[in-house]
Formats: structure tokens, C-alpha cells, sequence
């Protein structure tokens, strides 16, 4: 991923807390040439002082037949992001997009078929949690737990790790706080987000004029 010094971020507890916020990643690998990528939960951990991710896919989904192929995997995460218009700037410019992306490259295991329930007891404990009437994996009948054969559970060793704030750190402290106000002003939930963001991210920009 292309990244300006100037939008490059380099806190891993940041980064850390963003990949816990936003789990749902993009997992892309490659047969024959040809990208293959799957839209799906990627959760982080750490363990034994390396970093990973872990996953599953259904074994419908040819995907997982081109694990072995892999050299090194990717798998993308994205943000809050909105269009940036230049009209919120106090000078002549272009519009933009501000946005946050992580990419993450890796080497992928096919986890072993004991592996997979403590995976996915971890899975719904953290999404159950604000539930209602959370599920339970543990009282869940055989034959719905029986369902856990169709699916294949991965691991990804984590070896480079690419994170991009684009957050206006390029504009004036005005033009920043113009543009979380235009952002703020019902313009969708992507954009509030956004703003949200900026405000507890704001640089120091008293070099920008």
C-alpha cells in the first residue's frame, strides 16, 4: 500500500485497537495468477511473542483449496472513510477522501479440526457479548455443532503489518475543523464516523498554515 510518511501510522496499540474494532477483513490470495479474496472475520491475537490472525471460510468456497499454494497471504482491513470536499478549505485545492486502512501480510496454516471450536467459542463470545439473549456454543444441540465440518479454519503468522490514517494532517487547523463540522453535518454514517475519528486523532498542526 502506497503510504506518505505524513499519513503513516506506526502506534501498534493503534493499530491493535483498530483491527479489534474492525474485524472484517478482506482475505486475498492467488491461483494460477488469478486474486482470489473472501470477505470474512479476521480476528487478531497474540501468542508465544508473535502476532496472527485467525479465520474461517466455508468449504464450499474454493478459496481454502489454494491455501498450500501460498507464499504469504494478504489480508486488507478498512475504516471510516467520506469524500472531503475542497470547497471546506480556506484556499484553492482538490477534493479528496480520507480514510484508514490496514494491510497485513502473512504465512497461512490450515488449522487442524480440534482447533476450530476454541476458535469459534472466542468468535461468539466476543460478538454475543452485548447480545440480549446471547447464544451459548455450549448448549447448542450435536447436529447444529455438526456444522462446524463445513468449514475450514485458518491461522495467518503475521510478518508485515501496513497502516495508513488519511485524516487532513496536510491541512491547516482551521480547514481540519471545518471539515469535521461539514462532516458532522448529516452527511451519513460513514462521515460522522469520520469526523469522530478526527477529533480523537487530531494532529498537532501548528506547522501547516
Amino acid at each position: 500500500m502506497y503510504i506518505p510518511e505524513l499519513f503513516k501510522e506506526t502506534d501498534q496499540q493503534k493499530i491493535t485497537e483498530f483491527l479489534k474494532q474492525n474485524a472484517f477483513g478482506l482475505l486475498i490470495t492467488q491461483h494460477q495468477g488469478k486474486p482470489l479474496a473472501t470477505h470474512l472475520p479476521l480476528e487478531y491475537l497474540e501468542k508465544d511473542g508473535k502476532a496472527y490472525l485467525q479465520g474461517h471460510l466455508a468449504k464450499a468456497n474454493p478459496q481454502w483449496k489454494t491455501f498450500d499454494e501460498q507464499e504469504q497471504v494478504l489480508a486488507v482491513f478498512n475504516g471510516p472513510h467520506s469524500y472531503v470536499s475542497a470547497s471546506w478549505y480556506s484556499i484553492e485545492e482538490v477534493s479528496t477522501w480520507n480514510y484508514v486502512a490496514v494491510h497485513i501480510y502473512g504465512k497461512l496454516r490450515t488449522m487442524a479440526h480440534e482447533e476450530l471450536m476454541p476458535m469459534l467459542e472466542a468468535l461468539m463470545d466476543k460478538y454475543e457479548s452485548d447480545v440480549q439473549r446471547p447464544v451459548d456454543m455450549s448448549k447448542l444441540s450435536k447436529k447444529t455443532l455438526n456444522q462446524v465440518y463445513g468449514i475450514v479454519g485458518f491461522e495467518i503468522e503475521i510478518t508485515e503489518l501496513q497502516a495508513k490514517y488519511k485524516m487532513s494532517q496536510n491541512r491547516s487547523e482551521k480547514d481540519y475543523d471545518n471539515i469535521v463540522e461539514n462532516l458532522e453535518d448529516g452527511r451519513g454514517t460513514q462521515a460522522a464516523e469520520t469526523a469522530k475519528l478526527m477529533r480523537e486523532f487530531k494532529p498537532d498542526l501548528s506547522g501547516n498554515k
